[in-house]
């Protein structure tokens, strides 16, 4: 995202925050949004979660990226992680 939104303000001179607006490319912090993301992965993945919860910690990524994914690359990884963990039971 970072390249494509450098390339418009070099090439056009277009303002960055104009260009993250008009290329959708904004980050998705919803609390909302990503905890609906988290909910459906974690249902979709009950056996991943029963392992997880069994010490298979190195799962953590998996759901991660099943998050990300859902939310096309747009979510806050921070966030995501600080809900997986809080409705993982870590």
């Amino acid at each position: 995202a970072a390249r494509e939104v450098f390339g418009e303000m070099f090439i056009n001179g277009a303002d960055p925050l104009a260009t993250i607006d008009a290329k959708g490319l904004r980050q998705v912090s919803d609390t909302g949004a990503i905890e609906a993301a988290v909910d459906a992965v974690l249902a979709a993945n009950e056996a991943n979660v029963k392992s997880y919860r069994a010490g298979k910690t190195q799962l953590l990524p998996s759901f991660v990226g099943q998050v990300m994914k859902a939310l096309k690359g747009k979510g806050n990884p921070k966030l995501i992680n600080e809900l997986l963990i809080k409705k993982l039971g870590s």
